[in-house]
C-alpha cells in the first residue's frame, strides 16, 4: 500500500513539475554545418578553429542547461546536418554520435560523452573535409525546402538552429532565378546588382532582390547564424549580406533569429550563451 501512494506521490509531483515547465525548457538544438571552401586555411585561414570553438559555446550552453534541470524533466536534445552529406570516412557514425539526447534514464556517462564528443568529433570532421580537398559546397537553400521544417522543429521543445556559414549561399544544384530574387548569393552576383552603396536597402527593396523563399510558418523556429564573413572591397556586403537572410527569415516567419560576424570565439561565447538561455 505504501508503494503504492508513493509510486502515485512521484507521478503527481511529476506531472505538477512537468506542467510548470514551459516547452520551452525543453531543448532542440540542430547545427546546419557549411563544410565549403570557406574552411579551406589556404583560403580562410583560422575560420576553421573559430568554427569549432562556436559550436563548443553552443554544447556548453546545453549542458549547462540540461545539468540544470531535474533529472525527471530532462528531454533534451542536440543534432548536426550537413547537405549535402561530405564524402569523407565514417561520417555517418560520427555525427550519429553527434546526436545526443537526455531523458530521465540518461546515465551520468551520457553527461560525460557529450563533451568528449562535441570536442572530438566535430574536429574530425573538419579536418578530413580539408585533407580531403574536394569542396562539395553547403546547399542552405535546399536544407530548408527539403529538411527544416522535418529536422529541425520538434512538438513541444524550444527549437533553435544554429548555422555556421559565411553568409554567401550557393550551390551548383541550386542555381535559381526568379524575377529579382534567387537561391544564391557571391560576392560576384552582390557586385553585378550594384549593392555597394548606403542606398543598397533601396536598390534591393526597388528591385526585389532576395533570396527565393518558401511558403513556410517557422514560428517555432530560432535561427543563429555564426560566422559571417563578408569579402573585403566592398563596405556594405555585410549589410547586404544580413539583408538577404533577415529579409529571407522574416519572410518564414521565423520565431527570432540573430546572424553574428565572425569574431574572436571568446568574444562570441557570452552572445551564443545568452541566445541559448533565451536572453537575447
Amino acid at each position: 500500500m505504501k508503494s503504492i501512494l508513493l509510486s502515485l506521490l512521484i507521478i503527481a509531483t511529476f506531472t505538477k513539475e512537468s506542467q510548470a515547465q514551459p516547452a520551452k525548457q525543453n531543448l532542440n538544438i540542430s547545427f546546419l554545418l557549411d563544410l565549403s571552401d570557406r574552411i579551406d586555411p589556404k583560403k580562410n585561414p583560422g575560420i576553421c578553429q573559430r568554427d569549432l570553438q562556436y559550436i563548443k559555446s553552443v554544447q556548453k550552453a546545453f549542458a549547462n542547461h540540461v545539468k540544470g534541470k531535474k533529472m525527471l524533466l530532462l528531454k533534451d536534445q542536440m543534432q548536426v546536418f550537413f547537405n549535402p552529406l561530405p564524402n569523407i570516412p565514417n561520417i555517418n557514425q560520427l555525427s550519429e554520435q553527434l546526436k545526443v539526447g537526455f531523458s530521465p534514464k540518461t546515465s551520468k556517462k551520457d553527461f560525460i560523452d557529450i563533451d568528449k564528443f562535441y570536442t572530438d568529433n566535430p574536429a574530425k570532421i573538419y579536418q578530413r573535409a580539408i585533407k580531403d580537398g574536394h569542396y562539395i559546397g553547403s546547399d542552405i537553400w535546399r536544407f530548408f525546402k527539403n529538411n527544416v521544417q522535418e529536422y529541425c522543429i520538434k512538438p513541444d521543445h524550444r527549437n533553435i538552429l544554429v548555422i555556421l556559414t559565411d553568409g554567401y549561399m550557393y550551390h551548383k544544384a541550386s542555381i535559381m532565378q526568379v524575377g529579382g530574387k534567387s537561391s544564391y548569393i557571391t560576392p560576384q552576383s552582390l557586385a553585378s546588382k550594384k549593392l555597394n552603396t548606403a542606398g543598397y536597402a533601396d536598390i534591393m527593396r526597388k528591385n526585389k532582390f532576395g533570396f527565393i523563399t518558401f511558403p513556410y510558418n517557422l514560428k517555432d523556429l530560432e535561427i543563429l547564424v555564426l560566422g559571417i564573413n563578408p569579402s573585403p572591397g566592398n563596405p556594405y556586403e555585410e549589410d547586404v549580406i544580413k539583408q538577404y537572410w533577415g529579409d529571407w527569415f522574416k519572410t518564414m516567419k521565423v520565431k527570432k533569429f540573430d546572424l553574428l560576424t565572425t569574431d574572436l570565439p571568446a568574444a562570441l561565447e557570452p552572445v551564443i550563451n545568452n541566445f541559448i538561455q533565451g536572453k537575447l
